[in-house]
């Protein structure tokens, strides 16, 4: 049986002002089921190009990416919005939630578009809200949450369509230090339960948590540690 993840001489050009920018310059590697993975670098690295890749929001210029068996760069736009919504789950910096909407109905949208029944989406954001820890606050809407709490709505919603792979952009940056080992223990206690977890952080202290960190620069892997 193959890796979860593989890619193979990624590359991803684009053009800039009349000039080739090489944001992937050929990136191989396997990334294993319930692996635990940082990726890190500097700005420009070629990271968050990377983590784009791995959830559908880009195709390279060149080069196969293999997830969960499917060929990402052989699909079209409607296989890849079809592949997110069902093998991937996304936590960004900026928390991205519906003001007026309260946390069990933000948990729940991805569980709208994907036509589930009312009663039975609110069942599953509910179970989702209480492995976070916000058992309690769901009827509660953003601005009666603290930072900390919003980012555990965030990751509860990611949860909702039980992805195999979840993705987390910088997802401590809006948090304090505090706040950050809040969130960090939940990532933690996710992958323990089996979820493939890739967490892009310019954070030591956060890349620390992943057991394996693979550090970009120019475009390229330059350390891949285990």
């Amino acid at each position: 049986m193959g890796a979860l993840i593989q890619a193979r001489d990624l590359r991803r050009t684009y053009r800039m002002g009349g000039m080739d920018v090489h944001a992937l310059s050929g990136v191989t590697l396997d990334i294993e089921a319930g692996a635990y993975v940082a990726v890190m670098g500097a700005s420009g690295s070629g990271k968050s190009t990377f983590m784009n890749m791995l959830g559908a929001l880009d195709q390279p210029s060149s080069g196969q990416l293999i997830i969960n068996d499917i060929a990402l760069h052989e699909r079209s736009a409607d296989e890849l919005a079809a592949f997110r919504n069902q093998t991937i789950g996304f936590v960004f910096q900026q928390f991205n939630l519906l003001a007026r909407t309260t946390a069990l109905d933000n948990v729940g949208l991805p569980l709208l578009y994907s036509g589930m029944a009312t009663k039975e989406r609110h069942a599953r954001a509910a179970h989702c809200l209480e492995m976070v820890g916000l058992g309690d606050r769901m009827d509660h809407h953003p601005s009666q949450l603290s930072g900390g709490q919003q980012q555990r709505v965030a990751i509860a919603r990611a949860l909702a369509n039980n992805p195999r792979i979840l993705l987390a952009d910088e997802p401590t940056g809006a948090l304090d230090s505090r706040t950050t080992q809040d969130v960090m223990a939940i990532f933690d206690q996710l992958n323990r339960e089996g979820i493939t977890l890739i967490i892009v952080t310019h954070e030591d202290e956060v890349g620390a948590h992943a057991r394996r960190q693979i550090i970009f620069r120019d475009g390229h892997v330059l350390e891949d540690r285990r």
